[in-house]
């Protein structure tokens, strides 16, 4: 039986997980999502594990649900449950304590391009395409446009969501849908090395922003800032802020302990 779901992790502590789909773009089915968020927990878990790169099989990265899959639900509660199981995914990636970085090439469509919003950064080949097209089926995008409208501007994913036109990457750059384009020869080289970087942080300090950045995000400004104020304290009392701050000002590279 074909693993709907492969993963990866290099010796960076980079952890590749592909969706193994492609004969369907890597289409949502409920099997492939509940795949992936076993595989995001995992990972998760997984103490070699630093950094997540989500990425696709075959000719693009994800279009959205399974569409023959969703026509044949009969039942209001398979539907419910459905997008459910959505939900619970793309929550998934933003509770995990560990950045998830979307390497995204072909397309990136509805519930596909919700998934590429929802990662933590974003990157595309050149020629890759987004969309949010369901209103052009009769079924508008209503939960991808939950991470849509938290990634791009009102303008902009209005845009998307009403038009159910294709972006290009360029474009997805430019409306903050996606973080930067490469070349489609060296896009897992280079999303991998972003990765790498990335991973060379310190993982509580990681695991502590990435939690702060989203509970901030929900708050008014004054209760950010009680709030981010506590987290710094905190953070400050962590051996491996010590040991950074004391690495920055000896002119050496840190050690990280991860406490």
């Amino acid at each position: 039986m074909t693993e709907l779901v492969l993963s990866s992790t290099n010796d960076d502590g980079v952890c590749q997980l592909v969706m193994n789909r492609p004969e369907a773009y890597n289409a949502l089915s409920r099997p492939l999502m509940s795949a992936l968020i076993a595989a995001l927990e995992t990972a998760g878990d997984n103490e070699a594990c630093k950094v997540i790169v989500i990425s696709g099989a075959g000719k693009g990265f994800c279009a959205g649900h399974d569409l023959k899959e969703v026509r044949g639900l009969n039942d209001v509660d398979e539907k419910r449950a459905l997008f459910a199981l959505c939900s619970h995914l793309m929550l998934t990636i933003q509770s995990l304590s560990k950045p998830v970085i979307a390497q995204i090439h072909g397309i990136a469509t509805a519930a596909g391009c919700q998934l590429a919003a929802t990662c933590d950064l974003a990157v595309a080949a050149e020629g890759t395409k987004f969309a949010t097209p369901g209103v052009n089926i009769g079924l508008f995008c209503s939960t991808p446009m939950v991470a849509l409208s938290r990634a791009v501007p009102n303008k902009q994913s209005m845009e998307m969501l009403l038009t159910g036109e294709m972006q290009s990457a360029e474009r997805a750059v430019e409306i903050g849908l996606i973080n930067r384009v490469v070349s489609a020869d060296s896009l897992e080289t280079e999303t991998v090395a972003w990765a790498a970087k990335v991973a060379s942080k310190s993982p509580l300090v990681l695991k502590i922003g990435k939690e702060a950045f989203y509970r901030q995000k929900q708050m008014s400004t004054a209760e950010a800032y009680d709030y981010c104020s506590e987290v710094m304290t905190q953070n400050l009392l962590a051996k491996d802020a010590e040991e950074g701050i004391s690495a920055f000002i000896e002119k050496r590279s840190p050690v990280w302990t991860g406490e």
